[in-house]
């Protein structure tokens, strides 16, 4: 049986975070199969209260559950890193890694699904779950690569455009069947150990978001597919720790990682013209907007703050890994997020 290392990434979440563990916990029986718990350096707590919750409860007795300390808040890729580099508890490699958020619930054989499918599908690096609400109700989690098409379609936000244009839009809505993809969210997503000891971990330059798009690019690359695996279910809540749907001001970190995915996988060049893509779209965007008096659809001053962020980062390096405090609304800030 392949061994199957789970990963899970805290950050001042705790209560919800050990839901998910235990919903973890359920689905990995009957495999080969030991989970890791990451605290990204919450600093409120939140590693004591799970250390005490593990030591006690009596559903964590016995399990095939650590908890470790990050040391220092790098983002989600290298909060997950983090576990992915720790192993399995008698420190040899996994054949399997699976990432799940602190805010997502697998069912009792979504594990399993995937884990199915990547032994049965030899050409498929990755593999993702159908991601749903507590509603049930779908979420997008299956995406193309982002190219200079895509941002134009995306900022104009016009129809016969995006009809036109329908085979470049990122987002590539809730597929009804397993099939290959360019990119998966990564709130439910199991990988080959080779593939990453080929293709690296994820690029810790990102602290939140395009890190998965990144990895998966450089996966496609190396000759390795991602599939999106409709009978693997897991509940998802979403933007717990990221407070993303309350955002008034688009993320500095944000507006880094694209810079950096674009510049990185295309060159300088490319990011400049997607930058200038998106301009021209935001434009036209805004323009209807006034003459329809649609409502925004974007934070406030996002196409400033793009632009202007572009044209500082084509003659400053972006920081690499660090330890970010990244503004998410009004004076609020996050020093950290497991996305």
């Amino acid at each position: 049986m392949p061994k199957l290392l789970v990963v899970s990434l805290n950050f001042r979440t705790p209560d919800m975070t050990l839901r998910s563990v235990q919903s973890a916990l359920r689905a990995m029986q009957g495999l080969d199969a030991e989970l890791v718990l990451v605290d990204n350096d919450s600093g409120d707590g939140s590693f004591e209260a799970m250390q005490i919750e593990l030591d006690q409860a009596d559903w964590a007795q016995g399990a095939p559950i650590r908890l470790i300390q990050s040391g220092h808040n790098g983002g989600f890729g290298a909060g997950n890193n983090i576990g992915i580099r720790a192993g399995w508890s008698d420190g040899s490699k996994p054949d399997y890694v699976y990432l799940l958020n602190s805010d997502a619930f697998p069912a009792p054989d979504a594990l399993q699904k995937l884990l199915t499918h990547l032994e049965t599908h030899p050409e498929a690096g990755f593999a993702g779950s159908y991601i749903h609400g507590e509603e049930g109700d779908p979420h997008v989690t299956a995406f193309r690569f982002p190219t200079l098409w895509s941002e134009l379609e995306g900022a104009m936000r016009f129809g016969p455009v995006s009809r036109l244009l329908k085979n470049k839009s990122v987002p590539v809505g809730v597929p009804e069947q397993t099939q290959p993809v360019d990119w998966l969210a990564g709130a439910s997503i199991m990988m080959r150990q080779s593939v990453l000891d080929e293709i690296g971990l994820f690029d810790e330059t990102f602290f939140l978001y395009f890190e998965e798009t990144e990895l998966c690019l450089r996966a496609a690359r190396a000759g390795h597919q991602t599939h999106y695996v409709r009978d693997s279910h897991v509940v998802h809540i979403g933007s717990v720790s990221t407070g993303m749907k309350v955002w008034t001001r688009i993320p500095q970190f944000w507006l880094d990682s694209r810079w950096h995915y674009f510049s990185k996988s295309h060159g300088r060049a490319y990011a400049i013209a997607a930058t200038g893509m998106h301009f021209l779209g935001g434009l036209f965007w805004r323009m209807r907007r006034v003459l329809q008096r649609k409502e925004p659809a974007d934070p406030p001053h996002f196409l400033r703050d793009l632009v202007l962020h572009d044209v500082q980062a084509m003659v400053r390096p972006l920081p690499g890994k660090r330890k970010a405090v990244a503004p998410v609304s009004g004076n609020t800030a996050i020093e950290g997020i497991t996305e």
